[in-house]
């Protein structure tokens, strides 16, 4: 079976893995979530997120592991 990592993909072309060993239907689930992206985030992650990594804008995506 396919397994897939959600990776969050920042705007200085840094990575970040966040899960892994999802199916391709979690994966999609997953970032189709509006709080998985800084332009659509509504909660304060967006913000922590900035504050924290310091690498820009961000996007979670899914790749085959």
């Amino acid at each position: 079976m396919t397994t897939y990592t959600i990776v969050r993909f920042y705007f200085d072309r840094h990575r970040r893995v966040i899960q892994t060993g999802l199916t391709r239907e979690e994966a999609q689930e997953h970032c189709n979530d509006p709080e998985t992206s800084s332009r659509t985030c509504s909660t304060e992650t967006s913000e922590a997120e900035l504050a924290e990594t310091g690498h820009g804008t961000w996007f979670d995506g899914y790749e085959e592991e």
